[in-house]
């Protein structure tokens, strides 16, 4: 029998569930820091948060009547990467109404995984700092973890709001990088995050261009202003973001020179947002603004079609 089918005819054993579940896979070591460095409280959130994402994609795919995609665990993905932006003490209403926002309002009102125009979990992260800013500006660390003998919970200033004060208690480099200080529960240990970003690299499943061009030009942009490079590519969600957000397969370019580019832009946001603005991070505003601009670097950096031609200018 002759099947007939549109091109591209490329067969692949590669599926949306299977891409998710090493995403999945490459934040266990991040979820396992947070434990030891926030508590139990901090994989309570992990847990929390991704149900909820696939409670609320079930129910919005089943109100819109549209084929179930809960399967493909994109919402879990979700879920784990909002969780890993809000700190410990983020009380669970404000977790969930996160969730719903990336869910149901930033996916699936747009049609849904591959439609989405924006990250889901960075939009949601955003909404939630500007409309519960008290609820998610208190950042708490095990007592244990900075210096203290007791095991609960004590607050303190992330690394990023210490050089925005000017002050000069900073935690020391290992500390930074083991993430031994406070901070959201997925974006402090370092260590924990280049495990599964290298992880994801060995894989196949990103690869390096975004992430390489975020993270130096964020250091070339730190070094050029005289602000200490290495306390701002240790701290804040520079490093999560890195390997789990500008890779995003749905809101960042698919060419490597968009890649490359969009890598340089949030990067130039960060560094700009983080020193002359009045927030100590700005990779979350960085990132959203970059997936705005994805579809014009897309089609500024698609290669011609073998014996195409350019269109001409009206």
């Amino acid at each position: 029998m002759l099947r007939v089918s549109a091109s591209p005819h490329i067969r692949d054993k590669v599926t949306t569930r299977s891409v998710m579940l090493y995403v999945i896979i490459a934040l266990v070591p991040v979820i396992i820091a947070s434990t030891f460095i926030f508590g139990w409280r901090a994989l309570m959130l992990f847990g929390i948060s991704a149900a909820s994402a696939s409670f609320f994609e079930a129910i919005a795919r089943r109100v819109m009547k549209r084929k179930q995609t809960v399967g493909d665990l994109s919402a879990v993905v979700t879920g784990l990467l909002l969780a890993a932006s809000l700190p410990v003490d983020c009380p669970i209403w404000v977790l969930l109404i996160g969730n719903f926002v990336a869910i149901v309002v930033v996916k699936q009102m747009f049609g849904g995984l591959g439609d989405n125009f924006a990250n889901p979990a960075v939009t949601a992260r955003i909404v939630l700092s500007v409309s519960f800013t008290a609820q998610i500006s208190t950042f708490s660390v095990l007592g244990k973890c900075v210096g203290e003998t007791a095991t609960d919970l004590v607050s303190s200033a992330t690394p990023l709001a210490i050089v925005k004060q000017g002050q000069e208690s900073l935690p020391s480099t290992l500390d930074l990088f083991l993430g031994r200080h406070a901070g959201c529960i997925g974006e402090t240990s370092v260590i924990a995050l280049l495990i599964g970003g290298i992880f994801l690299l060995v894989t196949g499943i990103i690869d390096i261009w975004a992430p390489l061009s975020f993270i130096s030009t964020t250091a070339l942009f730190m070094l050029a202003t005289g602000q200490d490079v290495l306390v701002h590519l240790l701290s804040g969600a520079l490093i999560l973001a890195a390997f789990f957000m500008v890779t995003d397969y749905v809101t960042t370019p698919t060419t490597i020179l968009g890649k490359i580019i969009f890598g340089v832009g949030a990067g130039l946001l960060t560094g700009l947002l983080r020193v002359y603005s009045s927030m100590p991070e700005g990779v979350s505003f960085a990132i959203l603004l970059m997936n705005i601009l994805t579809p014009h670097i897309e089609r500024w950096t698609t290669p011609l079609t073998v014996g195409g031609v350019k269109h001409a200018k009206s």
